[in-house]
């Protein structure tokens, strides 16, 4: 029988301990194993409960959320998080130091306006995206520490990690010509994945990107990328000059596109209606970059559920640029680059650790 998915949700509130405890009743696959008060009756609980996922809020006595992060981080505890908070509403600079700390992800607590149902769809699907990850990656630590070191020698060559691979036969309509632009779509994971390796490109082309976040949180969140990486880092405005140097990350609740027939292109920022269930979308920005790069770009889709940016990823593709994907092992959701590599529209399937290098080494190969 599978084990389920062990949870500890910390809040000062009972109430709001209660409310989310009832989230989870009667859910096959996760339970919960316990809760906390403060930050430093979570950390005591730790070694008891063993939860695979812990709930924080961030506004706590004694012990904040930010507080039990940094101490997580001194202790070296893997143990994923997700935020919730009203704080998250009201401090998108708070969250996005959660998120620096190690946070994986985030959710709004629900106001009196808002269905709190729509907060209970979120956090299921984000305790089982991490809880899951982080309990398989338990189990496969216990089995490992049960193997001889020789026969963790002799494993196949397929199953051992995979390093840059391309994989795709298809020819595009036409060779890559020279990089002009990087563009990037990525969604749940996303935060800590472009932490990860942007601070790592010196790649001197522009980039922009598409990452899914609520209204009010992209402008902290490209002041929190823009302080760790050596380009500019901000949040799309309309009329921004595309340039070299210059990382632009779409607003919340806006599509980024892009306006200009010469050199010299602009952000176009748009209101117009989702696409794929998001707005920004990855595939509207794919679009843009597709019909004004056409071969000149380098396009990434990275970790995060759905399928937004295969079709756009695809055009990009078909114009003689160069696709890459994030590959299975690294996403925490494999399912927007999944669906774009089986479409046979991805040059290269890379690895996070290795994404910042591939990119740079592509860019100068075609510079």
């Amino acid at each position: 029988m599978t084990e389920k998915i062990s949870i500890m949700i910390v809040d000062d509130s009972a109430l709001m301990r209660s409310l989310v405890s009832k989230f989870f009743d009667g859910l096959p696959d996760i339970k919960v194993a316990g809760t906390a008060m403060d930050g430093q009756f979570a950390l005591k609980k730790l070694n008891s409960l063993k939860p695979h996922l812990i709930i924080l809020d961030l506004e706590m006595p004694r012990m904040n959320g930010i507080e039990f992060l940094k101490n997580r981080q001194k202790l070296k505890l893997e143990v994923p998080v997700i935020i919730l908070s009203s704080l998250a509403r009201k401090g998108a600079s708070v969250t996005m130091e959660a998120l620096a700390l190690g946070a994986s992800d985030f959710v709004l607590k629900p106001s009196e306006r808002e269905n709190i149902q729509n907060t209970r769809e979120q956090l299921i699907q984000l305790v089982r995206i991490y809880g899951r990850n982080y309990r398989h990656r338990l189990q496969l630590t216990r089995k490992r520490k049960t193997v001889p070191a020789s026969a963790e020698d002799k494993r196949p060559e397929a199953v051992r990690p995979a390093s840059t691979a391309v994989i795709s036969d298809r020819k595009p309509g036409r060779e890559p010509g020279q990089v002009e632009l990087i563009a990037i779509g990525i969604s749940t994971g996303g935060p800590n994945a472009l932490r990860s390796f942007l601070p790592n490109i010196s790649s001197p082309q522009g980039m922009l990107i598409v990452q899914h976040m609520p209204a009010g949180f992209t402008k902290e969140f490209a002041e929190s990328l823009n302080k760790i990486c050596p380009m500019e880092v901000k949040e799309a405005e309309d009329g921004d000059l595309i340039k070299a140097g210059r990382i632009l990350v779409a607003p919340g609740d806006q599509h980024l596109t892009i306006e200009g027939k010469t050199l010299a292109k602009t952000i176009k920022l748009s209101d117009s209606g989702p696409v794929n269930g998001h707005r920004p979308s990855a595939d509207v920005l794919f679009e843009a970059v597709a019909r004004h790069y056409e071969n000149r770009s380098i396009a990434a889709i990275m970790t995060g559920m759905g399928k937004d940016g295969a079709s756009g990823i695809g055009s990009i593709y078909r114009a003689g640029s160069v696709t890459l994907a994030q590959d299975e092992a690294s996403c925490v959701v494999f399912g927007m680059p999944r669906i774009a590599i089986e479409r046979g529209v991805i040059s290269r399937v890379v690895p996070l650790q290795e994404m910042a290098r591939t990119i740079n080494e592509l860019a100068k190969e075609h510079s």
